[in-house]
């Protein structure tokens, strides 16, 4: 988690979770990491926390929210959920095709976030990082 997320707790719509502590999904080929998926349960809504593909363009990001997906409608979920920044324009295209729809957008939301977790200025792409982008898939 400190390496892919720069600390070992993400912060996400001024809540902070702590991913090791979350239910989740390994991909992996024998030794090889391939990816992990965590998620949050709250009510009738699966809210994924963190999404990592070690192995891009291999369908281990599909293949881990497909399992995320299962197990939210086994618990009785109504929606998958997720919170990304605005220069995240690999997520954004990746979630979409998938799709997940925008559902909120919180201008100025990493201004807040930077009080509690050190968050660069800039992005992808030298993209300032500023507004949270929230996300959902009704299942």
């Amino acid at each position: 988690m400190r390496e892919r997320w720069a600390a070992e707790f993400v912060v996400v719509h001024g809540d902070v979770f702590h991913p090791h502590a979350l239910p989740g999904f390994v991909a992996a080929a024998g030794e090889r990491k391939g990816g992990l998926i965590t998620y949050h349960i709250a009510g009738k809504l699966c809210e994924i926390v963190t999404l990592d593909s070690l192995i891009p363009a291999h369908g281990i990001g599909t293949a881990l929210l497909a399992a995320v997906k299962t197990d939210a409608v086994r618990l009785g979920c109504c929606a998958l959920h997720l919170t990304t920044t605005n220069d995240n324009l690999h997520a954004l295209r990746f979630y979409q095709k998938r799709g997940f729809a925008f559902a909120a957008v919180r201008p100025n939301a990493v201004d807040s976030t930077r009080k509690v977790k050190p968050v660069p200025l800039l992005g992808e792409n030298q993209i300032p990082i500023r507004d949270e982008i929230d996300m959902e898939l009704l299942i």
